[in-house]
């Protein structure tokens, strides 16, 4: 004989004390999801923020030329005019970060070859590029224009005259030598007669400050060498 079960005492359930407790799991995994999801969200809109900054700085911290480009006449020992020195003018552009323009060369006082400045560090750099060569680190001075606050720092209103010495005005010899030709490494400028500008030659400077935009200037060179050639 088979027993009939009793379908009153077969009946089953949760009790009381197991209702909240699923109740709390469920709002702790909720929690940690809800958790993740805002720091995931903090998390991406403070990279995007920073990114903003980033790129509002970048653009900022950038320098703009003023004017023309100027060029001066060299004569080699050999009677042939190139180029011995390129001149331009940088301003900052409106409400922009301030620009350092230390140099470590410094004008003579006659004007017309550069020294090196001692325990001066650029940070700053100016490259120079044409069809025989490349040079990272040429040397360069600065002079001020018009409003100066007395610090290396281009700021807001100002403007700096640059100066890039491709060669010695004396005899058009390589920065640093005394009356050779020969490239010294330490200082810059042009390798060797053989590769100095003439006409109709087309050269590229670049002014790379420490942050923002790389300031490029290409300009070539005439068809006659004048002793002073705006190349604009």
């Amino acid at each position: 004989m088979r027993l009939k079960s009793n379908p009153a005492a077969d009946q089953r359930g949760i009790t009381g004390l197991e209702t909240p407790i699923i109740l709390i799991a469920f709002v702790v995994v909720a929690s940690v999801f809800a958790f993740t999801v805002l720091s995931t969200g903090i998390f991406a809109s403070e990279r995007s923020k920073e990114t903003v900054f980033a790129g509002i700085e970048e653009a900022q911290s950038s320098i703009e030329p003023r004017g023309s480009v100027v060029a001066y006449k060299g004569v080699l020992a050999d009677s042939t005019s190139t180029v011995f020195k390129v001149t331009f003018v940088v301003s900052n552009p409106i409400a922009g970060e301030p620009v350092d323009l230390t140099a470590d060369y410094a004008a003579t006082d006659s004007g017309t070859d550069p020294t090196v400045v001692a325990s001066a560090e650029s940070v700053t750099v100016i490259s120079y590029v044409d069809k025989n060569q490349v040079l990272n680190d040429m040397p360069w001075t600065v002079a001020w224009l018009g409003n100066n606050d007395g610090d290396n720092l281009l700021e807001d209103n100002e403007k700096a005259e640059i100066t890039v010495w491709l060669l010695n005005r004396a005899n058009a010899t390589a920065i640093g030598t005394a009356g050779s030709i020969a490239y010294q490494t330490t200082e810059g400028g042009m390798y060797s007669t053989a590769t100095v500008l003439t006409t109709n030659d087309e050269f590229t400077i670049e002014m790379k400050p420490p942050s923002g935009a790389v300031l490029n200037i290409q300009r070539s060179t005439p068809s006659q060498f004048d002793t002073v050639m705006d190349l604009n």
